[in-house]
């Protein structure tokens, strides 16, 4: 049994070393691992890729080209919490790019289908702020946009 904690299993249909290899492009402290590929006998063509281990943002990962039957939708997402704007707009665009698709309030999903949650690091405070007003302003406020404006969201958060 293992002790590094969990590995997510992504599910592809054919683009796993395509998708584990943009991923690692798009966050720091990632890195490829292992490639294994399917055999004589297997259920995938034999020499073609079957699994892809990789590091994204310091979180292990396995693509795995299981084919067409399963596709991602939002019941799962993966949160980027960001320190600033140059965060969000980094994730943002990078995770859009070649295909995703833009969401509202923070959300998207990128060019694969996977859903991300590109959030500030300081709204999770906001939302849960103990005065009701303050907590409700920023909540109004995200809720009106698509990638988030920590800017806009420090302003209605404080009443300006």
């Amino acid at each position: 049994m293992t002790t590094d904690g969990f590995t997510t299993c992504l599910w592809f249909d054919g683009q796993a070393e395509e998708a584990a290899h943009y991923y690692v492009s798009v966050f720091e402290n990632s890195g490829i691992g292992r490639v294994a590929h399917y055999s004589e006998g297997s259920h995938g063509t034999p020499g073609t890729v079957l699994t892809v281990e990789f590091t994204a943002n310091g979180h292990r990962f396995v693509a795995l080209n299981g084919g067409p039957r399963f596709r991602f939708n939002e019941a799962i997402s993966f949160q980027i919490p960001c320190a600033n704007q140059e965060e969000v707009d980094h994730y943002w665009k990078r995770l859009t790019e070649g295909g995703g698709e833009p969401g509202p309030c923070g959300w998207l999903k990128d060019r694969y289908g996977v859903s991300w949650q590109v959030v500030p690091e300081r709204m999770a405070a906001m939302a849960a702020d103990p005065d009701p007003e303050k907590a409700a302003r920023a909540m109004t406020a995200m809720l009106g946009m698509g990638k988030l404006d920590i800017a806009v969201l420090e302003k209605a958060y404080a009443g300006a």
